[in-house]
């Protein structure tokens, strides 16, 4: 098998689906808006394309012959905070929602439209630059209970040391309830900012991103419940003191 390479003057996409079609049509539509695309039809595949160099993102099927979208999704994020888009059944709401306990960045349901893929692609890249760019300019540390969130590293830690591995969309949002401690934030605010697009009708993506959050931040000493709270009918919040501190000091 010849192993593809990566453009260096482009955005790099790698997209993991076993149908054919769906693979030659992703790349030619986004290989025409200047990104440079890989596919791969499994998990080998995509094992083969990772060992040549690592995307800016990846597009993921979440049903493959062999290891699953889901078991390769939670994989990638053991290491990487890599942006990753997951393409589920349109019937399949818990799809969706496994999906985005998996570690997945956002959801599209087949058949989608390549405009919308399109966009979703460029806001998870924008905000993922963003997050890069933030890193060099600001070396500060919010911390609260027993976490610090680097902003520079994008790294969780607790008061040991130890980090807990987050998505970019699960460190977003952190980062913004952090920012607005004890402030209640609805989830239409709250997804335009760590997303860049507003809520659709029965949209749970903030809801299973902050379960997500709450097992990640109850470590013992800790219970997550407690500090992200929800407000009935009204949002979430951070219910901890916050200091920031200055690492470049």
């Amino acid at each position: 098998m010849t192993l593809p390479s990566f453009a260096n003057t482009s955005k790099q996409i790698l997209i993991v689906d076993d149908e054919h079609e769906i693979r030659n049509l992703v790349q030619r539509y986004l290989g025409r808006e200047g990104f440079d695309v890989v596919g791969a039809g499994d998990g080998t595949a995509m094992h083969e394309c990772l060992r040549v160099r690592q995307p800016d993102l990846v597009i993921m099927d979440i049903r493959l012959p062999g290891p699953d979208g889901l078991s390769l999704t939670r994989e990638l994020r053991r290491n990487s905070q890599i942006p990753i888009i997951m393409l589920t059944s349109k019937k399949e709401i818990m799809d969706r929602v496994i999906g985005l306990e998996s570690g997945a960045d956002d959801y599209l349901a087949k058949p989608f439209d390549l405009r919308e893929l399109l966009a979703r692609v460029e806001a998870l890249l924008r905000r993922s630059e963003e997050g890069r760019t933030t890193g060099v300019n600001n070396r500060g540390v919010l911390c609260f209970s027993n976490w610090e969130l680097d902003i520079g590293r994008r790294e969780l830690r607790d008061n040991t040391g130890n980090e807990t591995t987050l998505s970019a969309a699960e460190f977003d949002l952190l980062k913004v309830l952090a920012e607005n401690a004890n402030q209640v934030l609805n989830r239409d605010f709250l997804l335009q900012v760590t997303r860049g697009r507003p809520t659709m009708p029965f949209d749970r993506t903030i809801d299973v991103r902050i379960g997500h959050l709450r097992r990640r931040l109850s470590n013992g000493v800790t219970d997550g419940k407690q500090l992200l709270k929800t407000v009935r009918g009204a949002g979430y919040m951070l219910a901890s003191e916050v200091t920031y501190k200055d690492l470049a000091i």
